[in-house]
């Protein structure tokens, strides 16, 4: 499972958009955008961010 896949899933169990998600982290929806379309991959500090958000641990949006 890549890792926006993961995200998407966090997402969907959270009832949240990608809006939201933007609105409350701080992650501009165009750098989310560009993690869907494999352009860039999400440094450290967004990945602690996120897990953060999602109440889960780091692990979780990095492991395989």
């Amino acid at each position: 499972m890549t890792f926006y896949e993961k995200y998407e899933r966090l997402k969907e169990a959270k009832k949240v958009s990608n809006y939201q998600v933007s609105k409350e982290t701080g992650i501009a929806e165009a750098t989310l955008s560009e993690w869907k379309n494999g352009k860039y991959a999400p440094k450290i500090e967004s990945l602690k961010t996120l897990a953060k958000y999602f109440d889960v641990p780091l692990t979780e949006l990095i492991g395989d």
